[in-house]
C-alpha cells in the first residue's frame, strides 16, 4: 500500500514515457468528444438539473462540463461521468469490462476546479494529464482486481470510484493516512451494482458511472475531514499483490480500447464483422433475407428486440447491427430518434438472429468474437470470420480516426470552437491549460 500512495503522490509529468502521454491525450479527446454528444440526452440534462438542485455548490463550486453552472465538486463529477455513460462511445478496457475515463475526467476537472486549481498556474496541462493517467492506472487495476474477487458482475462505478479518490486525494494534497482512507471509503461505498440487470433492462442507470465519481469525491473530502474507512481491500488484500506489483512500470492506460461507434462494446465485433462484409460484397440492405450473428453469451444477452430508447438502442446488438446494415453508418442519429423511427431499420432487425458460440463464451472477456452469415435474397451467403472489433491496442484506431470521431460529436459547437478543442486535447501541454479548461469545457453549448 505504501508504494500506491507513494505513486499517488509522487507521479510526474516528466516520468510518463512518451507513449503514455501521446494515450492520455487521445483519451482525453475521446472523452470530450463523448461528452459533447452526451449533452444532448435527456439523461444529460436530469443529471445536470439534479446536480444543481441537490448537489449544490456549498462553499465551494465547480463548473458542469458544457453547461456552466455550479454544483458541489462531487455534483460536477457526477453529472460530467453522467453525461459521458450517456452516450456509449467512450474508452474501456477488456479485462474490467467497463471503464475507467468516465469518471476520472470529470472528477479531476470537479476537484481542481471548486479548488480553485485551474486558476493556479502551478496546474498546467501537464499536471492535468499526470493526474489522468494517475486515475486510468489506479482504477484499471482496482477493476481488474474486483472482477478476481467479487462473485458478481458489477458496473464500472464499483471501481473507478477509487481512481476518482486516488486523484482527489493527490488534488487535496492528504496525507498518507488519510489518502488510505479515501480509497477504503470510496471502495466500501462505490456502487458495486448488477451490470447485467442493465443489460437485460437497460434504461438511464446505466453502467454506474455517476454515482462511482461522486462516490469517489465525496470519500477524498471526508477523508480530509477525518472520516475514516480504510482498507481497500482490492488494493491491500495479499492475493491482489501481482495487480500491484508493476504500478509506474507497465501503464495499463496503453490498453485502453476506443470505440468505433456509440454502443456497447460487446456489439461492435459483429457491426465491425458486417462493415466488412458489406464492404467486401458491395452488398444493399435490399439484398439481405436474413442475417445470423454467432456470438459470445453476454452479447447475446444484449438482444435483438425493438428498443424504445436510446438507452435500449445502445445496450443491444441487433438493433445497432439493423441501423449499419441499413444505412452503412452508426451514429448519434441512427441511436436516437431519427433512428428508432425508421422502418427500414426495423425491418431489418426483424431479421437478425443471435446464436451463442460456447467457444466465444470461453474466450470472453479477454476476446469478444462475432462470426456473421448474411443470406441474400438471391441464396448466396456472405460469411465472415470469427471477428473482434477495432480500437484496442493490437488493432488501434488512428489518430486520424480519433479525430474524425471527435469532429462528428463536435459538430454542434461549430468549426472553430470544435477545432481549436480538439487541437488542444492532441496537444496538451501547460500553455493549453487556459483555453482547454476555462474557456472550452465549461462553456454552454
Amino acid at each position: 500500500m505504501t508504494a500506491t500512495i507513494d505513486f499517488i503522490h509522487r507521479l510526474t509529468f516528466s516520468s510518463l514515457p512518451a507513449e503514455v502521454v501521446h494515450q492520455a491525450r487521445r483519451c482525453l479527446l475521446d472523452l470530450v468528444g463523448v461528452a459533447i454528444s452526451g449533452r444532448q440526452t435527456e439523461l444529460s440534462r436530469i443529471a445536470h438539473d439534479f446536480a444543481v438542485d441537490h448537489l449544490g455548490a456549498g462553499r465551494k463550486g465547480a463548473r458542469l462540463l458544457f453547461d456552466g453552472r455550479r454544483a458541489s465538486a462531487a455534483g460536477a463529477a457526477f453529472a460530467g461521468a453522467t453525461t459521458i455513460d450517456s452516450f456509449d462511445a467512450h474508452d474501456g478496457h477488456a479485462l474490467t469490462k467497463g471503464h475507467a475515463g468516465v469518471a476520472i475526467l470529470p472528477a479531476l476537472l470537479a476537484v481542481a476546479d471548486a479548488e480553485g486549481l485551474l486558476d493556479d498556474g502551478a496546474f498546467d496541462g501537464e499536471a492535468l494529464l499526470t493526474c489522468l493517467v494517475l486515475g486510468y492506472e489506479i482504477a484499471t487495476r482496482t477493476g481488474i482486481a474486483l472482477h478476481a474477487s467479487a462473485c458478481d458482475y458489477h458496473t464500472s462505478g464499483a471501481w473507478n470510484a477509487l481512481g476518482c479518490a486516488a486523484v482527489a486525494a493527490r488534488l487535496l494534497r492528504l496525507d498518507r493516512e488519510r489518502t488510505r482512507h479515501a480509497l477504503g471509503i470510496a471502495e466500501y461505498h462505490g456502487p458495486r451494482s448488477q451490470m447485467m440487470r442493465c443489460i437485460d433492462h437497460p434504461t438511464m442507470v446505466k453502467d454506474g458511472s455517476g454515482w462511482g465519481a461522486l462516490a469517489g469525491i465525496s470519500a477524498a473530502y471526508l477523508a480530509k475531514d477525518g472520516f475514516t474507512g480504510a482498507p481497500a481491500i482490492t488494493l491491500e488484500a495479499p492475493e491482489q499483490a501481482a495487480i500491484w506489483v508493476d504500478l509506474g512500470e507497465r501503464w495499463l492506460i496503453l490498453d485502453q480500447y476506443f470505440k468505433p461507434w456509440p454502443v456497447c462494446r460487446w456489439a461492435q465485433p459483429a457491426i465491425e464483422a458486417a462493415s466488412r462484409l458489406l464492404s467486401e460484397h458491395a452488398l444493399a440492405a435490399s439484398d439481405i433475407e436474413r442475417v445470423e450473428v454467432e456470438t459470445f453469451h453476454e452479447a447475446v444477452r444484449l438482444g435483438a428486440q425493438l428498443p424504445a430508447t436510446t438507452e435500449a438502442a445502445q445496450y443491444a446488438i441487433g438493433f445497432p447491427l439493423a441501423a449499419y446494415l441499413v444505412r452503412g453508418r452508426l451514429g448519434a442519429d441512427e441511436i436516437g430518434a431519427d433512428g428508432l423511427g425508421d422502418s427500414a431499420i426495423r425491418d431489418m432487425l426483424g431479421r437478425i438472429r443471435l446464436v451463442e458460440s460456447p467457444e466465444f463464451s470461453r474466450r470472453f472477456p479477454v476476446e469478444r468474437l462475432a462470426r456473421l452469415r448474411i443470406v441474400l435474397k438471391s441464396g448466396q451467403i456472405a460469411a465472415s470470420e470469427a471477428t473482434t472489433a477495432r480500437g484496442d491496442r493490437g488493432d488501434p484506431l488512428s489518430d486520424a480516426d480519433m479525430l474524425s470521431k471527435f469532429s462528428s460529436f463536435a459538430a454542434m459547437l461549430g468549426s472553430e470552437r470544435s477545432t481549436t478543442l480538439a487541437k488542444n486535447c492532441m496537444a496538451l501541454a501547460g500553455s493549453c491549460k487556459t483555453e482547454l479548461a476555462n474557456a472550452s469545457l465549461f462553456a454552454p453549448i
